[in-house]
């Protein structure tokens, strides 16, 4: 149960700022955990930890990020932004559906940081735009697990892979 809030918080937290400052390229990204540490501690990798997972907690896992669209392949999860969401400031990720949200504090065209806030969390964060196709992001924050505040870290890069999405399953509503 421990590792399902951390995946569920960190996705919640990781994927929020993907599409600000600099327009990314519309179509399919990868978003790789680099590194995800809670009180100091590192934790696995999300495939190690997706992979510990029972069989039914995995499937649930799976199946709340295909209702988001997005899903686990390669070095971590994939999703697709729409030309629509690269031209925005903000568009809908796992976290706005978690009812998280993002208050951007600074941005350059290179750089942006930002404060997010969930209702088991928040964090500081800041992306580094690359290119229009590569950003990295870290986000320190503390999120509630097991009854007690607990602190994190996670830094996590994303890379786009294509401009065709079709290979995700499709956002639900």
């Amino acid at each position: 149960m421990k590792i399902r809030l951390v995946l569920a918080c960190t996705a919640a937290l990781g994927l929020a700022p993907l599409a600000q400052a600099q327009q990314l390229q519309p179509g399919l990204w990868e978003i790789k955990s680099t590194a995800l540490q809670v009180n100091g501690q590192q934790l696995p990798d999300l495939q190690l930890l997706m992979g510990s997972l029972p069989p039914e907690q995995r499937k649930m896992a799976e199946q709340a990020m295909a209702k988001q669209g997005v899903a686990m392949a390669g070095n971590g999860v994939r999703m697709c932004i729409t030309p629509q969401q690269a031209q925005t400031d903000s568009f809908p990720t796992q976290g706005t559906q978690a009812g998280c949200s993002q208050q951007i504090t600074e941005r350059t065209p290179q750089m942006m940081k930002f404060n997010v806030s969930c209702p088991q969390g928040k964090g500081q964060g800041q992306t580094t735009f690359l290119s229009a196709r590569e950003f990295s992001t870290t986000i320190n924050g503390t999120f509630l697990m097991g009854g007690q505040n607990q602190q994190g870290r996670s830094e996590s890069q994303g890379r786009w892979l294509a401009a065709d999405c079709s290979s995700l399953p499709t956002r639900q509503p």
